[in-house]
C-alpha cells in the first residue's frame, strides 16, 4: 500500500463521520482511527501500551515546552523509518542550531522501500532534533523543533 493511498484514507476519514478505518490489501493492512480531532495512522498489529501519565508537580522555568504541543514543531507526514542523511556515513542533512529555509530537506523517511525527502515547511533554526537515526517514526510524530530566526 502506497503513500498515496494512505494520505487519501486518511482525507477521507476526516471528511466523513467515521471514527475509525482499516484496509486489508494482500498481507499489509492499515487502521486509521480519530481520536479528538486528530487522524493517526499506524501499521496492525499495534502492540504498544499507553505511557501512564507523569506525576503532576511545577515544572522547571528553564524547561522547553514538550514537542508535542510546541507550535515551531515539525512532524511526521508518515510512518517509517528516519534517517539524518542520504547515505550511511554521509553528512546529515541538518544540525542543532542550523538555520534552515523552507523547503531545505531535513531527513529521509523510509516507507516501504520508498525514500521521501522530508522538507523543512518554515524559516527557522533548528534547535531540537526529537528522533535518533534509524528509528521508526509513525504519522504526526514531532521529529524537529524548528524556531523563528
Amino acid at each position: 500500500m502506497d503513500i498515496r493511498t494512505i494520505k487519501k484514507l486518511i482525507e477521507l476519514l476526516e471528511q466523513s463521520g467515521i471514527a475509525e478505518l482499516e484496509v486489508q490489501q494482500g498481507e499489509e493492512s492499515v487502521r486509521i482511527s480519530r481520536h479528538g480531532s486528530q487522524v493517526a495512522a499506524a501499521p496492525t498489529p499495534v502492540a504498544a501500551p499507553a505511557a501512564p501519565a507523569p506525576a503532576p508537580g511545577p515544572a522547571p522555568a528553564e524547561a522547553p515546552a514538550p514537542a508535542e504541543n510546541h507550535a515551531n514543531t515539525m512532524r511526521a507526514p508518515m510512518v517509517g523509518t528516519f534517517y539524518r542523511a542520504p547515505a550511511p556515513g554521509a553528512q546529515a542533512f541538518v544540525d542543532v542550531g542550523q538555520t534552515v529555509r523552507a523547503g531545505q530537506t531535513l531527513c529521509i523517511i523510509e516507507a516501504m522501500k520508498m525514500l521521501n525527502q522530508i522538507e523543512a515547511d518554515r524559516d527557522g533554526v533548528i534547535s531540537q532534533i526529537l528522533v535518533e537515526n534509524g528509528e521508526p517514526v509513525e504519522y504526526d510524530q514531532p521529529l524537529f523543533v524548528i524556531n523563528p530566526a
